[in-house]
C-alpha cells in the first residue's frame, strides 16, 4: 500500500517537478546595476526567479537550459505601441480604419503582432490606443487567462482627446466617426467621465492627446485626468507635439510625455525633477520619410530628423528618466514591424546614449513606467522570469539585440536557440 501510495505521489508531484528550471547563462548582464556576470545559474520555479548566483545548486530533476555561450538579460519593453493599427496611410484619417475593419480584426491583428514582438524579445508593451473597440483590451484579456501565449500588455483603451480625436478638417456631414477611436472631452468633468470610462471598460493606462488641433488642452484638463487615473492606480501618458502642450502636461503631472519633439531644457529640467518620463518615439529618418508631415503637424523630415537626436540627446544628458517607446506604425516591403523597431536603436547610438543606458530604458526604467517593476523587468530573486539571450554582448554593439535568439516569457521557452538556427 505504501509502495502505490509513494507511486501516486510521484505521478502527481511531476507535473510540479518539471517547474523547475535552471539556466546555465554565460553572462547575464544587469542593467539595473550596470554590471554584468559570468557563469551564472539562474534558478526558475513556477513561473519567477527563485535563485541567481555562479553557487546555486541545480536541483535533481530540473530541466537544464545550457545558454551558456549566450548573454542573457531581462526581456525587453517597448512602451509606445499600437499593436492593432493597420498600416497607416498618413493620407487619410487614422479613425478611418472602422470603414474597412472591424474590432475583432483589428484584434487579431493585434494579437498577430504581439506574438512578433515576444518571438523578437519584447516580453511586455504599452499599448497606448487606435485600437477601435477595446481590441487590445480583449487580447490582453485572452493572454492572460492562457488561451494564447504573448507579452503582458498594458493597453489604453481609447484616447482621450478634446473634440475631433486627432483628426483635423474633416466635413460635418460626416459626423463624428473618431468616436471608434477617440473619447471626445472638452472640460475637466468631462475628462474624468473619459478616465471612468475607459477605466470601467478595463483599460490599464489612460492616453491623452494634448495638441493635435487649434485647441490644446488646459493645465486644469490635464490635471483632471491625473487625479482620476491615479486615485484608479492608473499612469497617465500624454501625446504632445508642441511647446505649449507639453508645458501644460509637465504642470499637471503626467507621468509620461509621448514624442514631446519642441521640449526645452527648461522643460526637460522639469521632467527630471517631477520624475516624468519621456517616451520620445524617436524615429529613424528612413521612417520620417515616409510618415512626412503627419498632415502638417511634424516639421519636414529633413528638419525633424535631426530634432529628434537633439533632444534625445539634451534629455539624456539632463538625466530625465527614459523609456523606450518606437510607435512603429509603417509597413516597409521585405521588413518587418520589429526589423523596424530595432532601427530606432541608430537615432539613441547617434544621441550618444551609452549601450547600458538603452538597456535601462529598454527593461527596469521601461518597468517603472508600466508599473510593472514589481514583477517584472529585472533578473532577480522573486521576479517573473521574462528572460531573452543572443550569442553577443549588447553592452558592447546595442545593434547585437537583432540576434535575440531565446526568449523566455513567465519561466516558459517561447523561443528556443534550436528553433531560430
Amino acid at each position: 500500500m505504501k509502495a502505490l501510495l509513494g507511486s501516486l505521489w510521484l505521478l502527481l508531484a511531476a507535473p510540479l517537478m518539471a517547474q523547475v528550471i535552471a539556466i546555465r547563462a554565460g553572462t547575464v548582464v544587469d542593467p539595473v546595476h550596470a554590471t554584468s556576470s559570468k557563469n551564472q545559474i539562474i534558478l526558475i520555479d513556477a513561473g519567477k526567479i527563485k535563485a541567481i548566483g555562479a553557487q546555486v545548486a541545480i536541483p535533481a530533476g530540473a530541466e537544464i537550459v545550457d545558454l551558456s555561450s549566450e548573454w542573457v538579460m531581462p526581456g525587453l519593453i517597448d512602451a509606445h505601441v499600437h499593436m492593432s493599427i493597420p498600416p497607416l496611410a498618413f493620407d487619410a484619417p487614422y479613425e478611418s480604419y472602422f470603414l474597412s475593419e472591424s474590432s475583432t480584426l483589428r484584434g487579431l491583428r493585434g494579437l498577430y503582432n504581439a506574438g512578433m514582438a515576444l518571438r523578437a524579445g519584447f516580453t511586455s508593451l504599452r499599448d497606448v490606443g487606435n485600437s477601435g473597440e477595446y481590441s487590445m483590451t480583449d487580447v490582453r484579456r485572452a493572454i492572460e487567462a492562457g488561451w494564447f501565449v504573448g507579452p503582458t500588455i498594458i493597453d489604453a483603451g481609447k484616447m482621450i482627446a478634446p473634440f475631433g480625436g486627432q483628426g483635423h478638417n474633416i466635413p460635418p456631414r460626416e459626423g463624428p466617426f473618431w468616436q471608434f477611436e477617440y473619447i471626445d472631452a472638452d472640460n475637466p468633468a468631462e475628462i474624468r467621465k473619459a478616465v471612468r470610462t475607459n477605466i470601467y471598460y478595463g483599460a490599464g493606462l489612460i492616453k491623452l492627446i494634448a495638441d493635435n488641433n487649434p485647441y490644446r488642452y488646459s493645465v486644469e484638463e490635464i490635471r483632471a485626468a491625473v487625479e482620476e487615473a491615479h486615485r484608479s492606480g492608473r499612469a497617465v501618458a500624454i501625446h504632445v507635439y508642441t511647446s505649449e502642450g507639453a508645458e501644460n502636461s509637465i504642470e499637471a503631472g503626467v507621468d509620461s510625455i509621448e514624442h514631446g519633439f519642441e521640449l526645452s531644457d527648461a522643460q526637460l529640467k522639469r521632467m527630471k525633477d517631477k520624475g516624468i518620463f519621456l517616451v520620445g518615439t524617436d524615429f529613424p529618418r528612413a521612417q520620417l520619410d515616409i510618415i512626412g508631415t503627419d498632415g502638417g503637424l511634424l516639421p519636414e523630415p529633413a528638419v525633424l530628423a535631426p530634432q529628434i537626436i537633439d533632444r534625445l540627446r539634451r534629455a539624456h544628458r539632463i538625466g530625465v528618466r527614459l523609456a523606450f517607446g518606437s510607435d512603429c506604425v509603417i509597413e516597409i516591403p521585405g521588413r518587418t514591424r520589429m526589423d523596424l523597431t530595432f532601427d530606432y536603436l541608430a537615432v539613441w547610438r547617434a544621441a550618444g546614449v551609452p549601450p547600458i543606458d538603452i538597456l535601462r530604458a529598454m527593461t527596469n526604467d521601461a518597468a517603472d513606467l508600466l508599473r510593472i517593476n514589481k514583477d517584472r523587468g529585472a533578473i532577480a530573486e522573486g521576479l517573473y522570469a521574462d528572460l531573452v539571450a543572443m550569442p553577443a554582448s549588447p553592452l558592447d554593439d546595442i545593434e547585437n539585440l537583432r540576434k535575440i535568439d531565446f526568449v523566455m516569457k513567465n519561466g516558459k521557452v517561447v523561443r528556443a536557440r534550436d528553433a531560430a538556427k
